[in-house]
């Protein structure tokens, strides 16, 4: 399957933005997508505890192996790729693994700052992946790029609550419910609701401070990115407009409003108006 093929198969909202690239970078975009796609993939269907560690560390063994010029084909040579291209930093890649050692081991989050931790290593590190693929390296840029990946990822949390929960994962801190579940226990409306509320409001927080580097980016790279995250601000609504009830289902955002998200990002944005001056 080619890159492209994977982004279209498992992520609608990216394979949409990825589109609206100039082509080396939609290339570039594609090439990381599919690799940290297929290292999703080999610790989330490893089939036991001890199965996952084994296929982080033969994930780990492949960026050094890519950052050190080694063989290797498939997803780690659409990462070496990007790597020659970009000089993408290698603790980039190894930090997303990090945090899907977090996934593979099932931790807890006692307090958002913890939960933040682990949405810069497998959501964060994104916002950073695709900067230095666009030819991006200013650190103002980078760290609104982390900020909005790491919103991106607290709307996921929020959509995905029930979904998680039948894994046996709870990603939404300690601090923020009433009772931390146990393993199998069904989930109650009324004791999650607050805590996705939290979720989305810190989503939002992020979201603003992350649009606020849409500025240091090529203009078609800026209105891709911008695609992206107010098509994911539109999913965090949507969780809202259902009463952020666990119960809902999987949140989406249609073609249409899709559609006329694109057109909102291509308006051109008005200056603010100046201050009237008081007599």
């Amino acid at each position: 399957m080619s890159d492209r093929e994977v982004i279209r198969r498992h992520s609608k909202s990216f394979a949409l933005a990825a589109r609206l690239l100039p082509p080396l970078e939609r290339r570039r975009a594609e090439s990381l997508y599919a690799w940290c796609r297929a290292a999703d993939d080999a610790v989330d269907h490893a089939p036991t505890p001890a199965a996952a560690a084994l296929a982080l560390d033969g994930l780990r063994a492949e960026v050094e192996a890519v950052y050190g010029g080694g063989p290797g084909g498939g997803a780690a040579a659409s990462l070496r790729a990007v790597v020659a291209e970009c000089g993408l930093p290698r603790e980039y890649p190894l930090a997303m693994l990090d945090g899907f050692a977090m996934d593979a081991a099932g931790t807890r989050y006692r307090t958002a700052d913890e939960l933040l931790v682990y949405c810069h290593r497998v959501a964060g590190v994104v916002g950073l992946m695709m900067c230095h693929a666009f030819g991006v390296t200013d650190p103002q840029a980078l760290a609104h790029a982390d900020d909005l990946g790491r919103a991106m990822q607290l709307v996921n949390i929020a959509r995905d609550v029930a979904e998680d929960w039948s894994r046996g994962r709870l990603y939404l801190p300690a601090e923020w419910l009433p009772a931390t579940p146990s393993p199998g226990e069904p989930l109650e409306d009324d004791a999650l609701a607050p805590a996705v509320r939290r979720a989305l409001d810190l989503a939002d927080e992020l979201h603003r401070r992350g649009v606020g580097g849409l500025k240091y980016l090529p203009p078609r790279c800026r209105f891709a990115v911008h695609v992206a995250a107010l098509v994911y601000a539109e999913i965090g609504r949507e969780v809202a407009r259902r009463g952020c009830r666990v119960s809902a289902g999987r949140a989406v955002v249609p073609r249409w409003r899709k559609a006329w998200l694109l057109l909102k990002a291509a308006a051109p944005r008005r200056p603010a108006a100046a201050p009237r001056r008081v007599a």
